[in-house]
């Protein structure tokens, strides 16, 4: 079975103003993927050409909750990000005509 690759869209403030102004959409992706496999199965998902790919791994926190019983720590898991840049003139857009 094929792993799957990107996971979900990232959309936050941050990754907007990246892609509104440098052409760049941002995505949570499989922490065993390469560059090469995340520039393709976005081209493919997509029908778009990428010229570029960054990946992070962003670390994962720990939070605290108060509930009734008392505070309960836990701990946010880590995820890769990749930030792809689009050719000149392409766009992805995540939310349709609505």
């Amino acid at each position: 079975m094929a792993k799957q690759i990107i996971i979900k869209p990232l959309i936050t403030e941050k990754s907007e103003n990246l892609s509104e102004n440098l052409v760049q959409y941002s995505f949570v992706v499989n922490k065993a993927a390469n560059k090469i496999e995340i520039r393709s199965a976005v081209e493919k998902m997509y029908g778009v050409t990428v010229e570029s790919v960054n990946t992070l791994i962003m670390p994962g926190k720990s939070k605290v909750k108060n509930t009734r019983s008392g505070i309960q720590k836990g701990r946010k898991p880590s995820f890769k990000k990749a930030i792809v840049r689009l050719s000149e003139g392409e766009e992805i857009d995540f939310f349709g005509d609505i």
